[in-house]
């Protein structure tokens, strides 16, 4: 049979990997599979991500270099944008974007193209798996048919799988390795080779009953973070209205040990799953009739934000006597997140569109961003691009407003505190210290 034949290579460290996707959810995972011995080739339609990793360089923040150049001298890993060699592999990981169209509905193309591709090189003996986030139904309605098309049945010719990736850029505490990986197949053979898969390279995995049941698992847990952030985001407009410190309150509502979950605010959200996953949700469940009213109010709250972080700065600024035009605005992180370089529907950008478009000279410092373009789907604008700036003395002192929208670590913010007249704090970075010594005016989300 063909799973114990797959599952034998596997065993044996003798499956070759293909992951298609080299981003920040392929090239962590093809590293684990190229340290742990397995023959890996990563496919990619960017050939210079390809050029990189065969040099043995990465380029993203949480693979280090020094893993990608060990793989690559040691034969294990290898990058290519020659899809022919698909079929060469006994596994292929789909690992591509999938953003949303205008509409908010799901843009399917990525995964299309890649499986498309796998259709073209599928031989007997393969298995499949999407990690790719998406609504439920991809895999089997999607995927299995084109596959089928060649004359090949699952179970006798080929394996199917969905994993939903998890992986939470700069964070140090986990990682690929020790991040329990949810696995659903389309028949059980399919389930339990992709975990036998899995459970070479991570702690734990978790199998479910099925392809539907891993892809909604993966929607329903960043379903559950938007919502929660934008109930956040909700209850600081409230105490600001109300001249309540919202960290404060969230701080002594997190010391109950049972029933609460803290849940920060912030100026909006970003990356390429908290912003979109609920849209596949909701797509798919009105399309069977269903309203789902929760995730289209955190959508709404939460998308706003931005337009809330430049109404407390023009707010602030009048109380100086100044107005936002001509205003000279310093934005603080243009990453989504702290210590990453990853812009995908950063809320900085947004609040950078909003105030250049209500006359602000606006300028930007972040260690991991070099410059910022106006031209992707992220953003509501289409001014010209931004370079990073040197965070000077002059940069500081000579700025009207410094807006804190991403908190990275080697900001010198005691410094920020005692040059800037004014200082919007999105996200808590000034410690209680930092605010008492503060010689600027602090006003904090």
């Amino acid at each position: 049979m063909i799973k114990q034949e797959i599952q034998q290579l596997i065993t044996d460290r003798k499956a070759h990997i293909g992951v298609i996707g080299l981003g920040y959810v392929g090239l962590p995972l093809i590293v684990e599979f190229a340290l742990k011995e397995f023959a890996s080739t990563g496919f990619e339609v960017d050939e210079k991500k390809t050029v990189e990793i065969n040099a043995g360089s990465s380029y993203i923040v949480d693979v280090p270099s020094n893993d990608v150049k060990k793989c690559v001298d040691n034969g294990t890993l290898t990058a290519t944008t020659d899809f022919s060699k698909l079929v060469k592999c006994d596994v292929i990981i789909i690992c591509v974007p999938t953003p949303l169209r205008k509409t908010k509905d799901p843009d399917m193309s990525y995964i299309l193209t890649a499986g498309a591709e796998i259709q073209k090189y599928l031989r007997r003996g393969q298995l499949i798996i999407l990690e790719s986030t998406t609504y439920p139904g991809t895999t089997d309605e999607v995927l299995q048919p084109m596959f089928e098309e060649k004359g090949f049945k699952i179970d006798e010719d080929f394996l199917l799988a969905f994993s939903p990736e998890r992986v939470d850029p700069g964070n140090p505490q986990f990682q690929t390795h020790n991040i329990p990986k949810v696995v659903g197949g389309c028949s059980k053979d399919s389930t339990e080779t992709a975990a036998l898969l899995y459970g070479q390279i991570v702690d734990q995995v978790h199998p479910v009953s099925s392809a539907r049941v891993a892809e909604a698992a993966k929607l329903w847990e960043n379903t559950f973070r938007a919502i929660n952030i934008g109930m956040a985001n909700e209850m600081a407009k409230v105490c600001n209205a109300l001249g309540i410190d919202s960290w404060e309150v969230v701080s002594a509502a997190a010391t109950k040990p049972f029933g609460f979950m803290p849940f920060y605010p912030g100026p909006g959200i970003g990356g390429h799953c908290i912003p979109l996953d609920p849209h596949y949700l909701s797509w798919k469940a009105r399309q069977h009739g269903f309203d789902s009213k929760f995730i289209s109010l955190a959508e709404q709250i939460n998308s706003t934000m931005p337009n809330y972080v430049v109404e407390l700065a023009t707010e602030a600024l009048n109380n100086d006597k100044k107005a936002v035009n001509g205003s000279k605005v310093l934005i603080l992180g243009v990453a989504y997140k702290k210590d990453i370089d990853d812009m995908r529907e950063s809320p900085a950008l947004s609040i950078i569109d909003l105030l250049r478009a209500d006359g602000a000279e606006v300028s930007y410092h972040d260690p991991f961003v070099e410059e910022v373009t106006f031209d992707h789907a992220y953003t509501i604008g289409d001014g010209e691009p931004l370079k990073n700036r040197e965070l000077t003395d002059e940069l500081i002192s000579s700025s009207d407003c410094v807006i804190i929208c991403t908190e990275h670590s080697d900001v010198d913010y005691a410094r920020v505190c005692e040059l800037a007249p004014l200082v919007v704090d999105t996200r808590n970075a000034l410690t209680n210290g930092l605010r008492e010594a503060s010689k600027a005016r602090v006003v904090r989300l």
